[in-house]
C-alpha cells in the first residue's frame, strides 16, 4: 500500500485533483468530510465543540453552522488553535482506521490523504508521497467569491490565515500547479498517479525482497 498526501491551499483546485485521481483508481479519504461525520449532532465531538464556542455555532436541526465557526477561527489564531486541537487527533485517528481497513482489503492500494492542513499539522511526514496543487491568489479569491459567496476583503483574510504555498511546496514530492485550463490539470494529475503506481510496485518488490525465507 502506498499512502499519499494531497494538500493544497483554499481552493486551489485540490477537490478537483483527488476526483481524477479517484477515477484512475485511487482509495481517496477526505478529511474533510472526516470532520463533517464527526461532529454530527450529539457526538462526543459535538458537545466538545458546543462546550468550547458557545451554543450559538449550532444551527436549526442541531448541525454545527461550519461557516461561522470558520469565520470565527479565521480571524482568531488562538480560536483556530483549540479548534485544531479537538479535531485534529479525531480526524487523524478516523483516516488511520479507514486507511488500515483499506490495505487489508487491497494491499496494493494508493490511499491519497486528501488534507487542507496536512503540512501544517506534520501529518506529511506520515505519507509514503506528498502532492502539493498551487493556484495563484487571484485565481482562489475569484473562486472563493465564486464558490461560498464571500467578498474580497473576506478572502483575502482566508488566504492570509493559511500557510504559504511556498512553504507547502518545500515538501512536495509532485508538484500541480492549477493555473491553466481543467484539461492541463487532469492531464498532469493522471501523469503523477501513473508514477505513483510505479512507486507502489517498487514499494511493494522491496517489501517483498525483504521478507525473510520461511
Amino acid at each position: 500500500m502506498l499512502t499519499v498526501g494531497l494538500t493544497g491551499g483554499v481552493a486551489s483546485g485540490k477537490t478537483a485533483v483527488s476526483q481524477i485521481l479517484k477515477e484512475e483508481g485511487a482509495y481517496v479519504i477526505d478529511a474533510d468530510q472526516v470532520s463533517r461525520e464527526l461532529v454530527q449532532p450529539h457526538t462526543s465531538t459535538w458537545n466538545e465543540l458546543i462546550r468550547v464556542f458557545g451554543e450559538d455555532i449550532v444551527q436549526k436541526g442541531g448541525s454545527i453552522d461550519r461557516k461561522k465557526l470558520a469565520a470565527r477561527v479565521f480571524s482568531d489564531t488562538q480560536q483556530r488553535k483549540l479548534l485544531n486541537q479537538i479535531l485534529h487527533p479525531r480526524i487523524r485517528e478516523e483516516m488511520e482506521r479507514r486507511t488500515r481497513e483499506i490495505g487489508q482489503k487491497d494491499p496494493e492500494a494508493i490511499v491519497v490523504i486528501d488534507a487542507a492542513l496536512l503540512v501544517e499539522l506534520g501529518d506529511h511526514r506520515e505519507m509514503d508521497k506528498v502532492i502539493v496543487v498551487t493556484s495563484t491568489e487571484k485565481q482562489q479569491i475569484e473562486r472563493l467569491k465564486d464558490r461560498d459567496g464571500v467578498d474580497q476583503e473576506d478572502a483575502r483574510k482566508i488566504l492570509s490565515s493559511q500557510m504559504p504555498s511556498e512553504e507547502k511546496l518545500k515538501v512536495a514530492d509532485f508538484v500541480i500547479r492549477n493555473e491553466g485550463s481543467l484539461e492541463e490539470m487532469r492531464r498532469r494529475a493522471k501523469e503523477i498517479f501513473q508514477e505513483l503506481k510505479r512507486i507502489a510496485v517498487q514499494k511493494k518488490d522491496r517489501a517483498e525482497s525483504q521478507r525473510p525465507f520461511k
